[in-house]
């Protein structure tokens, strides 16, 4: 009942801001929402779709953002067993549950950072621990307007604001904005290479940036034909510089992690190579291949980025078949990687790399469709329906690919 009453209030508080913002009587705002002008406000607080959208035209705002201002973060900021209540302890936490994998809780213990904190630092690290739970969970949409709002915070920590920009540039690319997340790698690494660092943080900034940078030149340079040697060339000294210091990192501290991104930068300066015909698409394809022989199950010790990367060869291995292999070889190729790209992806539950293998497998698919393949069609089971659904609802430009997807494919009834 308490939160029933919780969420009347806001709706009550949105209609006063609507009637406000159009200047409407209580009766013209009834009259707008389709309602009785004494039953304004739902009795239960859970308004309906309808009354949703019309109240989202009235105050010119995204469904979405109605909805989360009358359902707030409510049971997520509720205390957990053992909750802290300084920012310290808090702190302490939030970084706890990322090493569990406890994202949500994660997120619980930053937003009760937040609510606590007293300087810019304080808020802008509570923004930080948060987008950490947000990046677990795949949720990148909200860690964008997370880190964004960590950004916003004046005279933070120079460390803070390294870890906030490098975040930014990763997930402006994972959401698929590459000249975005090009744009913001490419000045963090130049503002941090005038530098020099050496401490470990800004090195470690550094190296992300170049990794970011090699990855969204990388696929750049499959969206823009005309450029794709001067991508190519971008991507494979990026990903070079970032292998390096990754590589001195692991040695210097001890974090066998870095080597995995290493790894992951070793694979694309793979398949840029032969953007630049300094190899054969199928010698890079075959030596991918090779590499993933290291991937057996859950039995072979590979976790984390170490395994991530791994996956990743797997994206890199489809995307150069889909660009310099056509017919049968193309499909063998997209089918071995996909097929081990998406048990990487279910081991670590990475829904970005869910999302470029559904629409490099899609792209394959529709190919050979169109080039009268009898056995191009998709077959896909309940499981791998939710997954996709999950993958649309993380992925706004994946949207119309993910819809394509279900409504071509044939469906398996396992029953």
């Amino acid at each position: 009942m308490e939160a029933e009453s919780a969420r009347r209030a806001k709706v009550d508080q949105l209609l006063d801001l609507a009637g406000t913002y159009k200047g409407l009587s209580r009766r013209q705002l009834a009259d707008a929402l389709g309602r009785d002008q004494t039953k304004l406000t739902p009795a239960s607080g859970n308004p309906k779709l309808d009354y949703l959208v019309r109240l989202a035209e009235i105050l010119d705002w995204h469904v979405g953002d109605v909805a989360e201002a009358i359902w707030d973060e409510g049971e997520t900021l509720a205390d957990g067993p053992g909750e802290a209540r300084d920012f310290a302890a808090l702190n302490d936490q939030a970084r706890a549950a990322h090493r569990a994998g406890d994202f949500r809780g994660m997120i619980r213990s930053a937003r009760h950072m937040w609510m606590v904190a007293r300087t810019p630092q304080e808020r802008a690290l509570s923004m930080l621990r948060e987008s950490g739970g947000w990046d677990g969970l795949g949720r990148y949409a909200q860690e964008l307007e997370v880190l964004r709002r960590g950004l916003a915070e004046p005279a933070i920590e120079d460390d803070t604001r390294l870890l906030l920009t490098a975040n930014l540039a990763n997930t402006y690319f994972t959401l698929g904005h590459l000249v975005e997340g090009r744009a913001v790698a490419r000045d963090l690494v130049d503002r941090l290479e005038a530098q020099c660092p050496v401490a470990r943080a800004p090195r470690a900034a550094l190296a992300f940036s170049h990794y970011v940078l090699g990855n969204a030149a990388r696929t750049l340079a499959g969206h823009e034909p005309s450029k794709v040697e001067s991508h190519a060339r971008e991507a494979i000294r990026s990903y070079k510089a970032s292998s390096q210091l990754y590589l001195s990192l692991a040695d210097e501290f001890g974090n066998s992690a870095w080597r995995g991104i290493a790894n992951t930068c070793q694979g694309g300066i793979i398949v840029c190579e032969v953007d630049l015909a300094a190899r054969t698409a199928a010698s890079a394809v075959e030596d991918l291949i090779e590499g993933l022989g290291a991937v057996i199950d859950a039995s072979d010790g590979l976790v984390g980025d170490r395994l991530e990367s791994y996956g990743w060869w797997c994206v890199f291995g489809c995307e150069t078949a889909l660009r310099h292999m056509d017919g049968p070889d193309q499909g063998r190729a997209v089918a071995i990687f996909t097929n081990k790209g998406y048990e990487i992806a279910d081991r670590l539950n990475n829904w970005a790399m869910r999302e470029r293998l559904f629409t490099l497998e899609y792209v394959q698919r529709h190919r050979a469709a169109e080039a009268g393949d009898p056995v191009a069609d998709w077959a896909i089971d309940q499981e791998e329906i939710k997954v996709i659904v999950g993958t649309m609802g993380r992925f706004p430009m994946f949207r119309s690919t993910g819809w394509k997807i279900l409504q071509s494919a044939t469906v398996v009834d396992e029953r």
